[in-house]
């Protein structure tokens, strides 16, 4: 796959501490809107550490799963995981892996944004269904929906109004739900039907939010990892007063995703 570069996607237990539990949990709520058949052949594109490809083994009942990701880390953590599955390391979107009369359900969580040329991703994924079959796809509502991120990079950006193009809010906040049904129309889908997706993210300190910061995977664990001492403890300071009411305690935050899906022609 053709990713968006600067992004930090080299290590994946650090993804897993980051945003892992998160995704393995819109994941579930992405499946159970999506309502597959069971019995299915599945392809996942973008597969990463294997959130959503555990919730399809564990909820849909399928007859095989084949998942993909350009980012071989991920990969061997996702067949460490779930060894039953069919994991491969692609290059790019053309090397997606192919099957005869094509797979019932192609899905891809959290990864679209993040593709230099997502109609043309969507395009090849249509291409590896069968007729009839479905194509979905998730991603974060960046534009003020994942209240963790939404922290971060308002102190961020407070500091240093020149991190300002980083920010995901900035990147991929125009990223809504028009846009996404858009996008799948315009890949050549029929019956496009979008969704929302909303999941908590409860921390049990400021240390379980603050600490998956510093594991140099994603953006702005990429971003944490490019500062000096001083300036990472300046902003660590100001995110621990900006939750202040929960020091010393849980703090409850929400993450909401949007959600797509179409039938190949």
């Amino acid at each position: 796959m053709t990713e968006l570069t600067g992004d930090g996607w080299a290590a994946g237990d650090a993804y897993e501490a980051y945003m892992g539990r998160w995704s393995r949990a819109v994941a579930r709520t992405f499946l159970e809107w999506l309502r597959p058949q069971p019995d299915g052949h599945w392809l996942e594109v973008g597969c990463g550490t294997g959130a959503l490809t555990g919730g399809i083994v564990d909820v849909c009942q399928p007859a095989s799963v084949v998942a993909c990701d350009s980012s071989e880390p991920f990969i061997e953590h996702a067949r460490r995981s779930l060894p039953g599955c069919a994991f491969h390391v692609i290059p790019s979107m053309n090397a997606l892996p192919s099957r005869d009369g094509g797979f019932d359900a192609v899905v891809s969580g959290l990864v679209l944004n993040f593709l230099a040329e997502p109609k043309s991703a969507l395009e090849i994924m249509g291409d590896r269904s069968r007729l009839g079959g479905t194509v979905g796809a998730y991603m974060w509502d960046y534009g003020g929906g994942v209240e963790l991120l939404k922290h971060f990079w308002d102190e961020v950006v407070t500091l240093n109004p020149g991190a300002a193009s980083l920010d995901e809010s900035q990147r991929f906040g125009h990223w809504d739900a028009s846009a996404l049904a858009s996008l799948f129309r315009e890949a050549g889908f029929a019956n496009v039907e979008t969704g929302v997706l909303e999941i908590r993210t409860d921390f049990s300190d400021f240390e379980d939010y603050w600490t998956p910061f510093l594991g140099r995977t994603g953006p702005a664990p990429s971003y944490v990892a490019s500062l000096d001492s001083t300036q990472r403890a300046l902003l660590r300071s100001r995110l621990e007063q900006r939750l202040s009411s929960a020091r010393g305690g849980p703090i409850r935050l929400r993450a909401r995703a949007l959600a797509v899906r179409g039938t190949s022609n």
